[in-house]
């Protein structure tokens, strides 16, 4: 390393924090790429089905026109249209890019072939097999390898944030735990969160890892950092409860043809009823996902998944991972009979509140990735999620930069500093000690924490359920004995249930029973904060498409 301290501590390793680090590092600002765990094992590796960008190679008019048109109709209309008119812009040659730094997308005859994705009209989507997020990462990885080499990225594997450093208003740093020395670390710079979903407030209910504790944004926002739109959940329609977590039987296979079906009861042929071609026509299996998913909770059937008449080429070829996956872990063959699937939470569509340039309400503060609230709006199209992530990984770094945060410090000079843990260096972060692991009663609540909110946010909701959930909340939030860091996710908990109260309609993948219709005028953001302790919430207009936006 350099005599330098390095500019910009991002948090998070996964498909967001790899880009903007690339990014940075391109422009020859050192940055910190600090993480709970290795790169290998980011929740971005788990992606299956593909990434979208109107690269109109199949032979069908594709836009960047119509990719904006799908991406805000999916969304309901709740995105900013020009973030959104700025990720589909830059999508054509961000998927060019991983190209050429070696993503093995499916190619025939030399091209690059796309496949049909939910709620986009034309074939979009480009892919890897089903892994395409784990080829993207690969890629990433190893093009973020040479600038470690350089002393332009310096990796802090197996640490936790705890929470920002703010003096004067503004972010000077982060404190972060090395979870191998056990002990916290002080980082000076500015911050950028690219700490993935919240799916440990889900654990074992959603598709993702739960190393994805959520642990950072519940300091975030106990720290008053405002969040948006977290009655957002997408379920995706097909998934399989496995041990800890479920499977996702990735879209990719309806995109090829996979039909969903239910069995009709009383037929003594066992009749398959395909509900959802007999209700949107031909491509009914192929609508967004928070469609296909309250379809499916309303009928209030097993609904499974017939992948039996996918052609052998379709298998050897483009989906062979994912029928070993289902194989490895269900011990069913999915060419040769139906999946039982359900819906299972499977992205954050709300989170971190970040503008155009992915600032937060906090100065020196950024966000980008699926911890942001960014582009998705009340529903995430299928084959965004990856766009999202390395668009607005690239995109906050540029941002940042423009905005003056990554100067350089001489070492003499940083406010960089370790201390050992129970040190009175460690006491003046103002908090108390985070430093410990879960312990057996903690991690009891947690498991409670999931329950509360699974009855509180499930696919459909009413106001019943959701204040029936507050009130077990609030008791638990009594009885518990929690640290620090647990009461932070009781608040966060809090916050996520709140915000489904307040919204009293039924838009995109938030549907209130008693609340069927879609409301005009709640087409609006809703803002949730922490300010003395107490949650507040408000709602924020959409800002209106320039005429000319950038392309990012």
């Amino acid at each position: 390393m350099n005599t330098k301290t390095m500019a910009v501590n991002i948090i998070g390793a996964g498909l967001a924090g790899l880009s903007a680090a690339r990014a940075f590092a391109q422009e020859g600002v050192g940055v910190r790429l600090i993480s709970f765990q290795p790169s290998e094992r980011a929740q971005s590796n788990l992606a299956e089905g593909g990434i979208n960008a109107a690269l109109d190679v199949m032979g069908e008019q594709d836009t960047v026109q119509e990719h904006f048109l799908d991406t805000m109709k999916g969304g309901c209309d709740l995105a900013d249209p020009n973030m959104v008119w700025n990720l589909t812009q830059a999508a054509v040659g961000l998927v060019k890019d991983m190209d050429r730094l070696g993503v093995p997308f499916h190619r025939e005859q030399g091209q690059i072939i796309q496949r049909n994705f939910g709620g986009q009209k034309k074939k979009r989507t480009a892919y890897a097999k089903s892994s395409t997020g784990k080829m993207l990462m690969a890629a990433l990885i190893d093009a973020v390898r040479r600038y470690e080499a350089a002393g332009l990225v310096e990796r802090y594997p197996h640490h936790r944030f705890e929470r920002l450093i703010v003096k004067n208003g503004k972010v000077a740093g982060a404190v972060i735990y090395d979870r191998f020395r056990k002990e916290k670390i002080s980082l000076s710079g500015a911050v950028l969160m690219a700490c993935g979903g919240m799916n440990g407030l889900f654990a074992g209910e959603t598709t993702g890892t739960t190393a994805n504790a959520a642990d950072a944004q519940a300091a975030l926002f106990a720290q008053g950092i405002e969040f948006s739109n977290l009655e957002f959940l997408q379920y995706h329609p097909t998934t399989v409860a496995i041990t800890g977590k479920r499977l996702l039987i990735s879209e990719a296979a309806r995109g090829e043809g996979g039909r969903l079906f239910y069995y009709e009861e009383g037929a003594t042929d066992r009749k398959k009823v395909y509900f959802l071609e007999e209700k949107y026509g031909e491509r009914g299996n192929l609508m967004p996902r928070d469609v296909i998913s309250r379809e499916m909770t309303m009928l209030g059937k097993q609904v499974y998944l017939d992948l039996t008449g996918l052609s052998r080429e379709t298998w050897a070829v483009r989906l062979s991972d994912l029928r070993e996956e289902i194989l490895h872990y269900l011990g069913v063959d999915p060419a040769r009979e139906s999946v039982p699937v359900s819906p299972g939470i499977h992205y954050f569509m709300g989170g971190i509140l970040v503008d155009e340039q992915h600032r937060t309400n906090l100065p020196g503060l950024y966000a980008a990735g699926e911890c942001a609230c960014a582009y998705h709006g009340a529903n995430r199209l299928g084959g965004n999620s990856l766009l999202g992530a390395i668009f607005g990984g690239r995109k906050t770094a540029l941002s940042m930069m423009t905005d003056g945060c990554c100067a350089e410090e001489d070492e003499e000079n940083s406010e960089e500093a370790h201390f050992a843990e129970g040190s009175s260096e460690a006491d003046q972060c103002g908090e108390e000690d985070w430093a410990e692991d879960n312990c057996e009663e903690e991690n009891q609540v947690r498991g409670t924490i999931t329950q509360i909110l699974m009855e509180g946010m499930a696919p459909l909701r009413d106001q019943k359920t959701i204040e029936a959930a507050l009130k077990k909340l609030d008791a638990l939030t009594e009885a518990s004995r929690a640290s620090g860091r647990l009461k932070h996710t009781l608040l966060l908990a809090r916050a996520f249930l709140l915000s489904a109260l307040e919204r009293r309609e039924s838009r995109g993948a938030h549907t209130r029973l008693d609340y069927p219709k879609t409301d005009a005028a709640l087409k609006k953001n809703t803002i949730v904060c922490c300010a003395d302790g107490q949650i507040r919430l408000s709602y924020r207009e959409i800002p209106v498409l320039r005429a000319q936006a950038e392309d990012g």
